[in-house]
């Protein structure tokens, strides 16, 4: 049988879905910072590559590509401006050389790209497994986001998308929203962009960069509780995985007041009315993405009224997320496939029949959820600081005085086997330069890492406090001299 008609098959359920994976030969390829985003993607799909600027496994992780020398380069403004520079490097290009198959260099995912990547892409014969950056750049928008969830029937925090010219205006233009509120420009990473505003003070600190936007989105500020849930646009209907918490403006995890910081899943996080409506509004968000012209991978932050309840939405990621390591590490994804393969699926060019409905019923069965969390640890002081020794990623062990041993290297956070466990992601590496907001590393464990009212357990305050002891570093004085991405390298 040759390989066109091989691939005319139609695909009947998850059972077909996922032998076909375990049998591609497809060279499939996530390139990033790092490979955070799709860990353990290689052992569901044949064939699939990490393509990596930072190494986090020094070299033992056996599906991790990262070159060795590095060659001259603009300063990195982006994880765009990270990836664009393995795209143009000779051992990153000469390494897909090799590995394409019948003169096929085979597809790409990133966590972000731009117009740069696919001109880049295309050069090396690597088809994009996702829609156009420039699609993915307006509905990243949060204004846009604003736009598409209205047509949606989706309800937003009651809010007003104007410009803003000073503090004055801003009372004018958001007379209805009271004076307490919050301000998000169109484009933000983990809350570096969200800002909360009660008076003028507060809105001077800020005033230059919301008022150089055309357009802001400013909210009525409410108590709330952040959550996330991720979901995938496939041409038989949006797949909805749980809903998860979200970790935001740990002081000892993040230096950004609305920034995300983590997440846990847990059977119950939520009351059912609550995931009901969650479901439904996510539901409802991917049948109007897809009206728009999307399909794949995307994450919706929802915001929960703590004073009476209500549920909207916070924002849309048009991506694999930062959340997207506990979303696909679940027991749900598991005993089924990972939503990324799903995602994957839509730009195979093969037929699939899938039950989208039974598939959504089953994910959303409190049995088949078990309980995560992960910690986003970020360098919180207002520094640049050169680091000479960090920890290494693997296994790590909690004793009862707060100490902590690395005890095993494993690339899997599935060897957790207690709560007094947790595996780590090494980003910040030695001899690398730190600086506030930058990521240090990544914490996975089982259980979870916040109480009942949203405050860190003494657990967590105890295992970052020990990370952060893993870390030695100096503070470097001279700011010019070292150029330095100050953007997040996993959301």
């Amino acid at each position: 049988m040759d390989k066109a008609a091989k691939d005319s098959k139609v695909l009947n359920g998850v059972s077909d879905i996922r032998r076909y994976f375990y049998k591609n030969e497809v060279p499939i390829y996530f390139i990033s910072a790092t490979n955070f985003n799709l860990l353990g993607a290689d052992e569901w799909i044949r064939g699939f590559r990490f393509i990596c600027h930072i190494e986090c496994f020094d070299g033992l992780h056996p599906n991790v590509f990262s070159p060795k020398q590095e060659i001259p380069h603009d300063e990195f403004e982006s994880i765009e401006d990270i990836n664009n520079y393995l795209l143009q490097h000779p051992e990153v290009q000469d390494f897909i050389r090799r590995r394409s198959k019948d003169g096929e260099a085979g597809k790409a995912m990133f966590l972000m790209f731009d117009e740069t990547s696919e001109k880049l892409a295309q050069k090396l014969g690597l088809e994009i497994m996702f829609p156009s950056a420039r699609m993915r750049n307006d509905m990243d928008n949060k204004v846009n986001t604003n736009r598409i969830a209205e047509k949606a029937d989706v309800p937003c925090v009651p809010n007003v998308l104007t410009a803003v010219e000073d503090y004055k205006h801003l009372l004018r233009v958001a007379a209805d929203l009271g004076d307490d509120l919050v301000i998000q420009t169109p484009f933000g990473d983990s809350g570096h962009t969200t800002f909360f505003i009660s008076n003028e003070e507060e809105f001077n600190k800020h005033a230059e960069e919301i008022s150089a936007e055309d357009e802001v989105k400013v909210m009525k500020r409410i108590n709330c509780r952040g959550a996330a849930i991720e979901a995938c646009v496939t041409r038989h209907g949006t797949i909805v995985a749980p809903l998860m918490t979200e970790l935001v403006g740990f002081e000892e995890l993040t230096p950004y007041k609305g920034g995300w910081c983590g997440n846990e899943i847990y059977a119950d996080a939520f009351t059912p009315e609550l995931r009901a409506k969650a479901h439904e509004y996510t539901q409802l968000f991917g049948n109007q993405l897809r009206e728009e012209g999307y399909r794949g991978y995307f994450e919706l932050d929802f915001l929960i009224d703590q004073d009476n309840g209500s549920i909207y939405l916070g924002e849309l990621n048009p991506r694999v997320t930062g959340a997207s390591s506990i979303t696909n590490h679940a027991v749900f994804a598991l005993a089924d496939a990972p939503l990324y393969l799903f995602h994957i699926l839509e730009w195979m060019d093969v037929d699939y029949d899938l039950d989208v409905d039974e598939i959504n019923e089953r994910w959303s069965n409190q049995e088949n959820i078990d309980g995560w969390s992960q910690l986003v640890i970020k360098h919180t002081e207002d520094t640049i600081e050169h680091v000479n020794t960090a920890p290494r990623s693997g296994i790590w062990h909690l004793y009862d005085n707060g100490h902590i041993q690395f005890d095993r290297m494993d690339t899997h956070r599935r060897a957790v086997d207690a709560e007094n466990e947790a595996f780590f992601l090494r980003i910040a590496k030695a001899g690398d330069y730190i600086y506030e907001g930058a990521d240090l590393g990544i914490l996975v464990a089982r259980g979870r890492m916040m109480t009942d009212d949203f405050q860190l357990t003494d657990r967590a305050k105890r295992w970052i406090k020990a990370f952060r002891g893993q870390y030695v570093s100096e503070l470097f004085e001279d700011k010019r001299e070292k150029p330095v991405f100050t953007g997040s390298l996993t959301k």
